[in-house]
């Protein structure tokens, strides 16, 4: 073995005290002794040991007090009692409070050292289970989710302390930063994770549509509902619902949310049956809600429901170390896609994606690398085979508003611009679906002769 384990021995007697010593010590066991139950108490506390042999009668503190007091100091302690007499109750008694095993004098050597082997070899299998255990505890990641900044390593933190409970999760950051990457990180490290994740932009969908998507609807409910559907929140039964662009719900449909997230039941569109759901919820925001609170455009009541415990992803920019292994994650993914050699990068094309500010975050970062992979005849990516080399700013801050709308409303109008306004190109380059970008230029009255 590689350590010795270390067993204590109590007994009143020193003949028994020395015969156990003996044995145990001609087995390589690293071995103490101790007269009555105040030195075997005395020497547990101040040294830790993996087994104890306890007599049951002894002079003051008896076997049975000391188990229960050891066992107070440590409650994976591993005991075994020698009693002079056999006693049903009184074994009852021991194993009740913890011993691993009791045995009777005269104690039979063999039989002894086989009992011990046995305890202390599954003291160490549940040792090595928990270390195992802790060890698969470890944030489970969607393979997408990249990063070992410190920001990134908080964030896996926070993520692990949340995903075993059913606590109300708000995921904010700008767009392209991955907040459906974690919203899916939390909940495969829940006890929900052999249910589905139920995903909804909110966002991308009228009212109408959104309060159909959510709470399904019956047949005959409206035009072109000829078929029965369920709802988004009765199929995340037992598993978790994500509301992505919570921001964008408008009051109405919030009043219905606030409701069903307090009481866990909803009736479908056109009917009266109340259904029950068993789901946790997590949502996202690029928006400053509490700016929308303020402006009378989100309820305060559903704010403090859903803004239980916050998650803020940081933007691309802020953690520059994860680019490289972004870099190479995409590479490689797209690599194997395209059936391609996979590339490296020059050192010109790095420092070139290092220095960039990345105001689409992660997407961006991955639309640019695969049209690199695309366009690219070499087995390198140089800065010509990116899609914005030409101009290394996205855009200049102006002395006015730069809030976080204001700076959303500049970028969304420069990729627009660039795109000539061809919707599906600049929705891919921002990361979004057209419908988002569809409600963003009516948000924010983007027009196309503004350049």
């Amino acid at each position: 073995m590689n350590r010795k384990n270390k067993i204590l021995i109590v007994d009143d007697e020193k003949i028994v005290r020395e015969s156990l010593y003996h044995w145990f010590d001609e087995e390589n066991y690293y071995v103490e002794t101790a007269e009555d139950g105040e030195i075997a108490l005395s020497k547990y506390s101040k040294e830790k040991f993996d087994l104890l042999l306890v007599d049951m009668k002894m002079p003051g503190m008896s076997g049975l007090d000391l188990l229960i007091k050891i066992k107070a100091i440590d409650k994976d302690a591993l005991i075994i009692l020698i009693t002079a007499y056999s006693s049903v109750p009184t074994a009852i008694t021991a194993l009740k409070n913890g011993a691993y095993d009791y045995v009777t004098k005269p104690v039979d050597p063999d039989e002894l050292a086989h009992i011990v082997k046995n305890a202390l070899q599954q003291k160490s299998l549940k040792i090595e289970n928990t270390m195992l255990k802790e060890n698969l505890e470890e944030v489970i990641k969607p393979d997408n989710l990249i990063g070992e900044s410190f920001q990134m390593k908080k964030i896996y933190e926070l993520v692990h302390s949340v995903a075993k409970t059913d606590t109300t999760v708000l995921i904010r950051g700008e767009s392209g930063t991955g907040k459906e990457l974690i919203a899916k990180a939390i909940h495969i490290n829940s006890n929900r994770k052999y249910s589905p994740i139920i995903t909804v932009n909110c966002g991308a969908l009228a009212e109408t549509l959104l309060e159909s998507e959510l709470f399904g609807h019956e047949k005959g409910s409206f035009t072109g509902a000829q078929f029965k559907r369920k709802g988004k929140f009765e199929m995340a039964d037992g598993g978790t619902i994500f509301l992505d662009e919570i921001g964008s719900v408008s009051l109405r449909m919030q009043i219905e949310l606030l409701r069903v997230l307090e009481s866990k039941q909803f009736n479908r569109v056109g009917g009266n049956d109340l259904i029950k759901s068993d789901f946790r919820i997590i949502t996202a925001t690029n928006e400053p809600l509490e700016e929308l609170v303020k402006a009378g455009k989100f309820r305060e009541d559903l704010y403090y429901r859903l803004n239980v415990f916050t998650i803020v992803i940081p933007p691309l920019r802020e953690r520059r170390n994860d680019i490289p292994l972004l870099v190479d994650f995409f590479i490689g993914k797209f690599s194997t896609v395209m059936n391609k050699k996979k590339k490296k990068v020059s050192k010109e094309a790095s420092d070139f994606l290092m220095d960039y500010d990345w105001r689409g975050n992660v997407r961006e970062l991955e639309n640019a690398v695969e049209r690199a992979m695309v366009v690219g005849k070499t087995d390198t990516i140089e800065v010509d085979d990116l899609p914005f080399h030409v101009s290394k700013n996205v855009f200049e801050l102006d002395e006015g508003d730069n809030s976080l709308s204001s700076m959303e409303k500049k970028y969304i109008q420069k990729i627009l611009n660039e795109c000539s306004w061809n919707i599906s190109k600049a929705a891919q380059i921002l990361g979004i679906d057209r419908a988002t970008l569809y409600n963003k230029i009516s948000k924010y009255d983007l027009r196309k002769d503004e350049y």
